[in-house]
């Protein structure tokens, strides 16, 4: 049995003052949630330019998504503690100063080893905003009216998502592929001072918990050489030990937890709460099968099909504009009828999109392609904002961060997970030092066509995970006991 601290419930530091407006919270978070994914597009179609400028290989143009990936999934579960305890208003600021450093940075790489190490440090704010976020919306609306406010900002999300390819393409086109962060930063000043000004009052239902730091670091040494092992199990040897060493940590890491008197990461939640767990293994797998669409077909558009940066941002725009009109609606609906039963539906439509890209060649006709696109778009919106609210909605307020940050995490780690996958049949197929081009776009497109079909299983495998959920809840489910 899993005891909920109902001191903590029952006293929540919630020092908002009465007069402020949640469409005031509403309005700053959402304009701060639009900056992780705009980054993370924008950057996958500048892939290419930053290569040649850097003669970088495909495995580390791919590195430089993984690693922004890898940091937020380092930090994810840290910054959603720390905000329960000390305050997720000033865990989200700090996570938007540090994010905003990052892309200075980045603006200023001289080498491709330089420019994957300023994306790690980025990632690393990006996770402090990610993992309150949601976290602070939670805090603030009331079930009966959150599916409207989770709609509103995932629409952002995927806003950041659809701006990103177009601006960058432009930008890139136009005036080099630097522009994009020297952009993100005056974008990311103006969010910090709206965050400062703006975003009043605090939120820490944990005030007065101690932070588990053994914890904190048991996960992030675990994760590091787990997820570094795996990228280079192909040369053998101290990497397979660091694999070894990782999945080992990670058992150690849930004994612990399960112990401890305030965790990181309430493991009694995963255990005994069957609609949090199931929830959080759908996201994970839904953004394992997805998320490789865009890094593929930004390359698979400018090297494979000939076209510039800008018309391929404008064709790959087709997916996030469909989920950041629809996330809203479908986010309003799930106030209404079931959410589990909305996103289920969402991942099998992922699903038949996913099928029709591993069939993609050369010379598939584009309005199939951009079909393709809006279909995926259509059944992603349909499953973040349902999902969102299921697993929200199955905790007490008490685990907000805790659930906020674990859900990022999972669709970080599926993001990862997709990063890995598709590094490692790089690796098989065209090698460590071969670079995307004209002269190994068949090695490219027989990579794209393997990694479309493993993720056209995965997402079978998270429909049907995601249909376990949608027996009725009970009031042990509901509570986590």
């Amino acid at each position: 049995m899993i005891k909920i601290n109902e001191k903590s419930d029952s006293t929540p530091h919630n020092t908002t003052s009465k007069n402020q407006s949640d469409a005031v919270i509403l309005f700053v978070v959402s304009a701060v949630q639009f900056l992780t994914p705009f980054m993370l597009s924008a950057v996958g179609v500048a892939l290419p330019a930053i290569g040649r400028e850097f003669s970088a290989s495909a495995v580390q143009l791919g590195l430089v998504e993984t690693v922004y990936i890898f940091a937020f999934s380092l930090f994810l579960i840290p910054a959603g503690r720390l905000g329960d305890i000390y305050g997720r208003k000033k865990i989200f600021t700090i996570g938007i100063l540090v994010f905003t450093v990052g892309t200075a940075l980045l603006s200023f790489a001289f080498t491709i080893e330089s420019f994957i190490l300023f994306r790690f440090f980025q990632g690393s704010g990006g996770a402090m905003i990610s993992g309150t976020s949601v976290a602070i919306l939670s805090s603030v609306f009331p079930p009966a009216s959150r599916g409207r406010a989770m709609g509103i900002i995932v629409g952002c999300v995927y806003l950041g998502l659809s701006l990103g390819p177009v601006l960058s393409g432009f930008m890139v086109t136009h005036l080099g592929w630097r522009w994009i962060f020297y952009l993100g930063v005056l974008v990311e000043l103006f969010c910090l001072s709206l965050t400062v000004l703006k975003l009043k009052g605090e939120w820490a239902e944990a005030r007065g918990e101690r932070f588990d730091f053994v914890g904190t670091l048991l996960y992030i040494s675990a994760l590091f050489f787990l997820i570094y092992g795996t990228l280079n199990q192909k040369e053998g040897g101290i990497y397979l030990v660091f694999m070894a060493l990782g999945a080992l940590g990670f058992l150690i890491f849930l004994v612990f937890e399960y112990r401890c008197s305030s965790p990181i990461l309430d493991v009694g939640l995963v255990i005994h709460n069957r609609v949090f767990a199931f929830s959080n293994l759908a996201t994970l797998i839904n953004y394992a099968a997805s998320f490789g669409i865009g890094f593929f077909f930004s390359l698979y558009l400018i090297v494979v099909r000939g076209y510039s940066p800008q018309w391929a941002g404008w064709i790959l725009i087709i997916q996030p504009v469909f989920q950041a009109a629809l996330s809203p609606f479908f986010g309003r609906l799930a106030d209404r009828v079931s959410p589990a039963g909305l996103a289920t539906a969402g991942m099998a439509l992922c699903t038949l999109s996913l099928g029709l890209a591993s069939r993609v060649h050369a010379g598939t006709p584009m309005p199939v392609i951009m079909g393709m696109l809006a279909l995926m778009g259509v059944g992603f919106g349909l499953f973040s904002s349902p999902n969102t609210i299921t697993v929200m909605g199955s905790v007490p307020p008490k685990s907000f961060g805790i659930a906020s940050s674990f859900l990022a995490t999972m669709r970080t780690m599926g993001m990862l997970c997709s990063m890995t996958i598709i590094t490692l049949v790089f690796k098989h197929i065209m090698g460590d030092h071969h670079p995307v081009n004209a002269e190994t776009q068949s090695s490219f497109l027989a990579s794209m066509h393997l990694c479309m079909m493993i993720f056209c299983f995965l997402c079978v495998a998270g429909v049907l995970f995601s249909m376990v959920r949608l027996k009725p809840v009970s009031s042990d489910d509901k509570l986590g006991v």
